[in-house]
């Protein structure tokens, strides 16, 4: 069964850290670019963050530049998001996708079912 979970959520004070982990079954992470997403409720999803098929690059939305960092462990078959000195801004679910490509475009192949992450102030 392909699938990709996330997973790392959860209630957290303003300048507290998470880890968002997206694991995948059924195929090789390596083989994807990987892009984490997130949506809150009256805004549009955002693509937050990538890494390239490769590892050779990696990208951040301004928002999270400095605070956020994308990483990979093949051996796990799983993608990292390091969030850290969270914001309430930064409240959403986040998503998962994975595209077989070598960087982040779309259409995505696969979705995750998305993970919730609320910061209070």
């Amino acid at each position: 069964q392909v699938q990709l979970v996330e997973s790392g959520g959860g209630l957290v004070q303003a300048g507290g850290s998470l880890r968002l982990s997206c694991a995948a079954s059924g195929f090789t992470l390596e083989d994807y670019a990987i892009g984490w997403f997130r949506g809150a409720p009256g805004k549009v999803r955002e693509g937050v963050s990538c890494i390239s098929r490769g590892d050779a690059s990696t990208y951040y939305v301004d928002s999270v530049k400095g605070r956020f960092t994308i990483s990979r462990d093949n051996a796990k078959n799983t993608v990292y998001l390091q969030m850290n000195s969270l914001k309430p801004e930064d409240t959403a679910v986040y998503y998962c996708a994975a595209v077989s490509a070598p960087l982040c475009q779309g259409p995505y192949d696969y979705w995750g079912q998305g993970t919730q992450v609320t910061v209070s102030s």
